[in-house]
């Protein structure tokens, strides 16, 4: 699990699982991208996202809407996938997006300064510049 930020946190799904490490990280809202797990005490938002598969308007505002809803009230966040490594990714350049109002790219780059192994799947970062209407092709992050 990696700190973007003092309120967000990049994880796989086994960290999700492990309540005494949330419990460490001041964990208290967690956006699941694998599987739903839920913990006493940690409010758990599942979206039923596929690697490599282009997202939906809706799955982005879902997102979006969990994640700001949570930061308002003070959350710290984990944002969880599979692996870590490119769901997860996504929507933690949607939430700085949205948060920081930061570029696509330049929340590409918060995250994966912190997340060096984070990389969206094409169809994921493509998803994002048509919703955000900021066309970076993916080679040019990649």
């Amino acid at each position: 699990m990696d700190q973007i930020r003092p309120w967000l946190f990049i994880g796989k799904y086994r960290e999700t699982r492990n309540f005494p490490l949330l419990s460490t990280h001041g964990i208290s809202a967690m956006l699941l991208l694998a599987e739903l797990v839920e913990h006493d005490g940690i409010s758990s938002y599942y979206l039923a996202v596929e690697d490599g598969e282009p997202l939906s308007r809706d799955l982005i505002q879902a997102g979006i809407d969990f994640v700001v809803t949570k930061k308002e009230q003070g959350d710290t966040i984990l944002i969880a996938c599979g692996a870590g490594i490119s769901r997860s990714t996504a929507y933690a350049i949607v939430a700085l997006k949205e948060i920081e109002e930061l570029s696509l790219v330049d929340a590409f780059q918060v995250v994966k300064n912190a997340h060096p192994e984070a990389m969206p799947h094409p169809a994921l970062w493509n998803s994002l510049c048509d919703y955000f209407n900021e066309p970076v092709p993916w080679h040019e992050i990649a």
